[in-house]
């Protein structure tokens, strides 16, 4: 064949990195053709080729050059046309390309010889200076074999290209048609799949449907032309370049907010200057939101709710109505170990400084790292639920073969009672399905005491239950901010959802305030409940003290001073729960844990209460965060001190008081017959004091099983006849008229004592009303702030 001109139709594009980290600079490395900033390769095998017989002079005939193969002699209008030939022959091979050195002219510098090798060609520069210092996480694949194939083209007078040297020969297996599009050199996005690209994001799709998407268009994945990485990166590039403008809205409107209230916090990384920069934000009511509720907290960085899929990641909690609650944001540009920690840094330091009880986040090793870095103490939860989302993408196969499996993997975590029962469920569960190799499922399983509920329910989180679907409380801005919402519109949507989410929790406050909740039982501790908790949170309660009407409580064991129960469900006592109950401090400990994780008492431990004669709640098992005067400043004493309420508890911790000290007198007094007729006479002595008290019953003031200690404070501080005045005055009275003062100033102290707990009564009564009262303004002028903007 005669000399003849090739001319490539190409798009020239950036320089890039290897897969071996190396940079060509004219001979110094070697640069792997690219074909646009974001895609790697001019292949395609898409592009025409013009040839110019010379001895015609017939321009633009158009030759179908499928099976052409370069040789020496060969002639081309450019560099870039001989770059594109090549590289459009190494598709049609089945390997990847790229330039090796060059060669410029002494005159002017201009390139004038150039060679392309096959990217196997050579072997791996290891450069220990680059590499001493620093520790390579993550060492690049070896891919160079010392391949010979290349071709080598040089520049004539007349400013034509012509091939100077050609290696056919590969030292190794070349790739099959179906896998070319994996080449680095032939990997390309056209402008066709650029504009679909760009469509798809638009909506908010990812790049793995967008993906999908475009193998269904064109027919499948070779046919694309490139892979999910191109597809990936050139939507971030695509990502950054609108960011660099709209982030800059978000810093505008924090600094207006933060002008507008001081109390607005907003805090930027780095230098606030940089518009590419992480942003944390917390508005006042987000700042006191967390004084009242901030005992748990959950970090979402799932939703990139936006078109950008930058991670928008808000704090939240729950207040007292079970309602989620903001306590600030943040938008990451990067999710990097150091972002997490300087971002829990920043909201630390928003909220006061004060560490919440636990956290829950998305399984993610970063960010547990930077959780234990700057919350050490707090209990560091993954989310179940996002858990059991990836589940279904990791074990679809599974889940297709075995439609039973997805409802045993729950009831495996879900319902096992104990870390025994767990572990033992869990192992016949892998081996059922043959699942112990399963990487994913092994890495979770790793990790289970941070998100299997058995290993986590002696924790506060404020769930209700513990198979209550854990991402409730991170669904603040769910129905407001979505995929494809962007920065620009972000803070509209962003301002509805706090106006949404505050009216609910006025309304809340409004049912819990003016409306009565029905008791279903006669049980004073219903009544105590309804007055104090919410309206929600209540019917929770209400709900497990029902329960107990079908649980029997039986004792198992009884030490003094803490008796343990067996609670069961009549005929499932194989079933049973285990109750501790210390009846000297009026505590209980039941094995399921409800109080502990929740902060309200399961239905064993009332069933316990209900046969030991508790009638009410103790002030310990009342939570103020679920009360409906969380949010008061006012700190109320207990609210079931009324005088019925105090005499319903005082008497039932008398009792067990007595009965302890008894059991204990009694197991010391039969040891031997000395010690039983001691034992004896003082029984009989206390009797007669027992029933000389009752005679005057009323007299002497008790108060959970003590003597009150009014008389001997008095003693001490001389208010009352002391030792020496007793002995002087009882030469000059009878030890009759004695015993007649006694009882004449006991009776009147007693009387002091019962007009102080009226008092008291009464006092906390006025205080509940001024609260009550505070509440339903405070309802009344959210309200009419609310009617204002929407008539507005």
């Amino acid at each position: 064949m005669d000399n003849e001109v090739l001319e490539f139709d190409i798009g020239l594009g950036r320089e890039e990195y290897d897969d071996e980290g190396d940079v060509d600079v004219d001979g110094v490395g070697d640069i792997e053709f690219a074909a646009d900033g974001c895609s790697r390769g001019g292949g395609g095998g898409g592009s025409e080729i013009y040839i110019i017989p010379p001895e015609t002079g017939d321009e633009g005939m158009m030759i179908d050059l499928l099976d052409l193969e370069p040789y020496e002699g060969m002639e081309f209008v450019s560099e870039e046309a001989s770059k594109a030939f090549y590289n459009s022959y190494a598709r049609r091979i089945g390997f990847s390309t790229r330039v090796s050195s060059s060669r410029r002219s002494r005159r002017d510098g201009a390139i004038i010889q150039r060679q392309f090798v096959c990217a196997k060609e050579g072997f791996r520069n290891l450069n220990e200076k680059r590499t001493k210092d620093r520790e390579i996480k993550r060492p690049r694949t070896i891919t160079r074999v010392g391949c010979k194939a290349s071709l080598s083209v040089k520049m004539q007078d007349s400013g034509k290209w012509v091939v100077s040297g050609f290696v056919r020969e590969h030292n190794h297996e070349l790739v099959p048609p179906d896998q070319v599009h994996c080449l680095r050199s032939h990997r390309q996005i056209s402008g066709a799949a650029k504009t679909l690209i760009d469509t798809l994001q638009a909506a908010g799709m990812g790049p793995r449907r967008i993906m999908s998407a475009l193998i269904k268009e064109y027919g499948g994945i070779s046919k694309v032309g490139f892979t999910e990485v191109d597809c990936r990166n050139y939507m971030r590039n695509n990502r950054h370049r609108s960011l660099e403008g709209d982030i800059q809205l978000v810093l505008d409107y924090l600094r207006q907010m933060h002008a507008e209230n001081p109390n607005f916090f907003y805090a930027v990384q780095g230098d606030e200057d940089q518009s590419m920069n992480n942003v944390f934000w917390a508005d006042p009511k987000a700042r006191m939101n967390y004084t009242f509720f901030g005992d748990t907290v959950t970090f979402d960085t799932t939703y990139r709710s936006n078109r950008y899929r930058l991670p928008f990641a808000p704090f939240t909690g729950v207040n007292h109505h079970g309602q989620p609650v903001l306590f600030g944001c943040a938008f990451l540009i990067n999710e990097s170990e150091a972002s997490f920690v300087w971002l829990f840094k920043t909201w630390l330091m928003a909220m006061s400084g004060r560490s919440p009880v636990s956290i829950t986040t998305d399984h993610d090793s970063v960010i547990r790292s930077a959780i234990i870095q700057v919350f050490p103490e707090a209990r560091h939860r993954f989310c179940k639920w996002h858990i059991f989302k990836k589940c279904q993408e990791k074990l679809s196969h599974i889940f297709l073969q075995h439609p039973n499996f997805e409802a045993e993997f729950h009831k495996c975590v879900n319902l096992t009672e104990s870390i025994e029962e767990f572990e033992s469920c869990w192992s016949t569960l892998v081996n059922r399905y043959e699942l112990r190799d399963h990487e994913w499922l092994q890495a979770i399983y790793s990790d289970c005491r941070q998100w299997v509920p058995v290993y986590l329910r002696d924790t506060f989180f404020a769930e209700m239950s513990i198979t209550q679907r854990s991402d409730s409380m991170n669904s603040y801005f769910d129905g407001y901010v979505n995929a494809s919402t962007n920065l620009n519109q972000f803070f509209k949507l962003y301002e509805k959802a706090l106006e949404s989410r505050n009216e609910k929790e006025v309304r809340a406050d409004y049912d819990t305030m003016n409306t009565l909740p029905v008791l279903r039982t006669p049980s004073p501790m219903e009544k105590q409940a309804s007055e104090l908790y919410t309206r929600k949170i209540f019917m929770r309660f209400q709900e497990e003290l029902v329960g107990t009407l079908t649980f029997m409580a039986s004792k198992a064991k009884d030490d003094g001073e803490v008796i343990t129960y067996h609670v069961a469900k009549f005929g499932e006592d194989h079933k049973s729960y285990h109750v501790k109950f210390n009846v000297l401090q009026m505590k209980a400990t039941c094995s399921c844990q409800m109080f502990e994780f929740s902060g309200l008492l399961c239905r064993h431990v009332l069933a316990v209460f209900r046969v030991t004669n508790v009638l009410t709640l103790p002030s310990h098992y009342i939570l103020k965060r679920w009360t409906r005067n969380a949010k008061s400043n006012v700190i109320l004493q207990e609210h079931s001190c009324d005088v019925y309420t105090y005499y319903l508890e005082s008497h039932t911790v008398r009792y067990n008081t007595l009965r302890h000290e008894a059991l204990k007198f009694v197991d010391e007094g039969a040891k031997s017959p000395e010690t039983y007729d001691v034992a004896i006479d003082a029984l009989q002595e206390a009797a007669k004091r027992v029933a000389h008290a009752m005679q005057n019953e009323g007299r002497v003031p008790i108060n959970n099983g003590k003597v009150k200690s009014h008389l001997l404070n008095d003693e001490r501080h001389g208010n009352y006849t002391s030792g020496c005045q007793e002995e002087n005055l009882g030469q000059h009275m009878s030890e009759d008229e004695m015993d007649k003062n006694i009882r004449e100033l006991m009776s009147e102290l007693d009387c002091a004592y019962r007009k102080c707990e009226i008092y008291r009564s009464n006092l906390l009564s006025v205080l509940k009303a001024v609260e009550d009262h505070k509440l339903e303004l405070s309802v009344k002028v959210e309200n009419i702030k609310i009617s204002m903007k929407d008539s507005l």
